[in-house]
């Protein structure tokens, strides 16, 4: 029985935050959903680090080959 299992992952961008879950779960871009939670926001003069992009990577159940 393979159970759902999911993080929430915070980084500058929205890219870096799914590579920081993917290396966490240490799964496959193909075996998770990606839900982008909130986009960065550059600061003043778009310089980087006003709001950090967030993501939840979930892992997707495995279907049951019978």
């Amino acid at each position: 029985m393979t159970h759902k299992f999911s993080i929430e992952v915070e980084a500058s961008t929205v890219e870096e935050a799914i590579k920081k879950a993917l290396k966490e779960l240490k799964l496959p871009r193909s075996k998770v959903k990606i839900e982008v939670l909130s986009d960065e926001e550059k600061g003043l003069f778009g310089m980087p680090g006003a709001k950090p992009a967030k993501v939840r990577v979930s892992t997707i159940k495995a279907q049951e080959n019978a």
